[in-house]
């Protein structure tokens, strides 16, 4: 099997950032998104150094388990690298990056997978994610602490848990081997598409028949709808059973495109990047949106303070649940304290009465009782007189309703 042309790489800086620090790569075999973070002089360089690494990859394998093993050594190669650059360059701490790539061999693909840019495949014209987020909030769903409409809102989205960078010499990378078959569309793209479009947008896009170009350019241009507050990048991938990829040239989009520079803005403060990673809104002009963790102890801080909206939530729910109660017992109180204040007159047995209340009940509650007995029988009364008895005569008041068994004693005698 062969991808015979069928692919796409864009990028976009988006319309807030001031830099692109995203990188992507159509090759012949190899496709990556990787997305950097660590300030305006880091996470271009990160993503790009990543990305040059893995490149080395892009060439035919023996089987795809041996194309998972080299993505996989590839990557631990590049967290060295980067490793090794922050130490040259100590003004680049901190910086780290994304990758998501996908390496084919035959009618499999090899996957390799660290943080939250994403893997999604188009199959019979439904979307499947294939990758998982390494977020903090993905964990939180994964427990079953929050939803992922409440993920999609949470104020620590962003917050990554797993990254290529200078800070854990061994990564833990996801990795996996697919099939995949004539007509599949894969997409990878940073999380700049993934957090602001919906699946839905995605997935229809996907589903046309537009080339892979078409479908990645549709894709930036939803993303500009939405503002763009971070940089995009979107690989596509189509798969048939023709043509020759080896013919086909490589594309390398974003910071890897360009020469990679090392030089800080002066002035600029160096970067701590604990083990618990925050994804950036790159442009150092941003910094007032988001949060820099500073101390080890974030992960226990955002785990307290998810405790705490998970406790605000169900005070909430207990709160309204109570007024909720509240409300139906006063609304009972007041409605049957208005059924009391009306009167009738009916059968009680075989003599005639006054009612309190009215005439219908309550599922098993009576709304209605015995005011007042008299004297008067239903056999003295005569028959269309007795009938309107046995189906209650309405009164306005108990003065009207006294008035009511005074004309029916008249009429009974």
């Amino acid at each position: 099997m062969a991808i015979s042309g069928k692919s796409a790489a864009v990028s976009h800086v988006g319309k807030i950032r001031a830099n692109n620090q995203d990188s992507g790569y159509a090759g012949t075999q190899l496709f990556v998104v990787a997305d950097g973070m660590g300030g305006h002089a880091g996470g271009d360089v990160a993503s790009a150094i990543a990305l040059t690494r893995l490149i080395e990859t892009d060439k035919v394998f023996a089987s795809a388990h041996d194309a998972e093993f080299a993505l996989q050594s590839a990557l631990i190669a590049a967290n060295s690298l980067l490793a090794e650059t922050v130490f040259e360059h100590p003004e680049l701490t901190g910086m780290g990056t994304t990758v998501s790539a996908l390496l084919r061999s035959g009618n499999q693909v090899a996957i390799a997978h660290i943080g939250d840019s994403r893997i999604y495949l188009l199959r019979d014209n439904a979307l499947t994610q294939v990758t998982a987020d390494h977020t903090f909030v993905q964990r939180l769903v994964d427990s079953g602490r929050i939803t992922q409409e409440e993920a999609a809102v949470h104020p620590r989205r962003s917050v990554l848990m797993r990254v290529l960078g200078d800070v854990d010499a061994t990564p833990e990378i996801d990795t996996t081997v697919l099939d995949t078959n004539p007509g599949d569309r894969w997409l990878i793209c940073s999380d700049g598409l993934s957090s602001y479009v919906s699946d839905d947008k995605i997935e229809a896009a996907l589903a046309s028949t537009a080339s892979a170009r078409q479908v990645a350019d549709k894709l930036v241009k939803e993303s500009l709808d939405q503002g763009a507050p971070d940089n995009v990048t979107i690989v596509v991938l189509d798969v048939d059973e023709t043509g020759d990829s080896a013919s086909i040239p490589s594309v390398t989009v974003g910071s890897a495109a360009v020469p990679l520079t090392f030089e800080g803005e002066s002035g600029r403060r160096p970067l701590r990047l604990p083990t618990l990673l925050l994804h950036p809104l790159k442009s150092t002009q941003q910094e007032d949106t988001h949060f820099e963790p500073e101390s080890e102890e974030y992960l226990d801080e955002l785990i307290l303070e998810d405790r705490r909206r998970a406790r605000n939530r169900r005070i909430g729910w207990l709160v309204a649940i109570g007024l909720l109660v509240i409300a139906i017992v006063v609304a009972a109180f007041v409605g049957y304290h208005w059924t009391q204040s009306h009167y009738y007159v009916g059968a009680d047995g075989d003599t005639v009465a006054i009612y309190r209340g009215v005439q219908q009940n309550l599922g098993p509650v009576e709304l209605h009782s015995v005011y007042q007995q008299t004297s008067v029988t239903l056999t003295s009364l005569p028959t269309y007189t007795r009938q309107s008895v046995l189906d209650t005569i309405s009164a306005n008041d108990l003065a009207d309703a006294e008035s009511i068994i005074e004309r029916l004693t008249d009429v009974s005698k």
